[in-house]
């Protein structure tokens, strides 16, 4: 089985293409929803006793605890230091899984992949990607974004040209869905020969 890292800078479209791989019937697992399970269950606790305040009937306050970490370097140490090993748990369950049904490719979409030497669990590597001010305007209609918070999420990501540099395949999401679809088929054709 061929394992494809999934990535991409905030409001390049990741989460759009992750799903267009699970329309063509690829297993992908997403960090971000793995992030989401964690934080209304096995996480909450660690992250209430780490950061005392975050928690609310059993699930993680994602604005609390963005409050605590967001821009304090130790702090984003921390929190990452207990959930991204839970992360990695949940991962190996699902490339597990992937095997055992007999996929040909699995998706891990994975968005601080470059960030977190996540590439070296893949085989290759897909960078979804659009030009800065497609990005700007995508981010920033997001509601509570602020220009601030999107300095602050850009700072602590590989810088998209060298994503792009580094990766084996780059989806374009600027040129409408149809153009990002058709890249998708054509990535899942190279890698899983029989599906094409």
């Amino acid at each position: 089985m061929i394992v494809l890292g999934l990535t991409g800078s905030i409001g390049m479209g990741k989460s759009t293409t992750a799903a267009m791989f699970e329309a063509e019937g690829v297993p992908v697992h997403s960090a971000d929803a793995a992030v989401h399970r964690l934080y209304a269950g096995r996480a909450a606790p660690l992250i209430e006793a780490a950061f005392p305040g975050t928690v609310i009937d059993g699930v993680v306050d994602r604005q609390a605890l963005a409050g605590q970490v967001l821009g304090d370097a130790d702090a984003l140490k921390r929190l990452e230091a207990f959930v991204h090993p839970l992360v990695r748990e949940e991962e190996a369950a699902f490339l597990d899984a992937a095997r055992a049904s007999g996929a040909p490719l699995a998706v891990l979409d994975i968005p601080l992949l470059y960030e977190t030497g996540a590439e070296a669990r893949c085989d290759k590597v897909a960078v979804v990607s659009a030009p800065a001010d497609v990005q700007a305007s995508r981010v920033l209609a997001r509601p509570g974004m602020t220009a601030e918070k999107f300095a602050a999420i850009r700072r602590k990501q590989v810088p998209d040209a060298e994503k792009r540099a580094r990766a084996d395949y780059v989806i374009d999401t600027a040129n409408g869905l149809e153009a990002a679809r058709a890249a998708v088929v054509t990535i899942i054709r190279a890698l899983s020969p029989a599906a094409g």
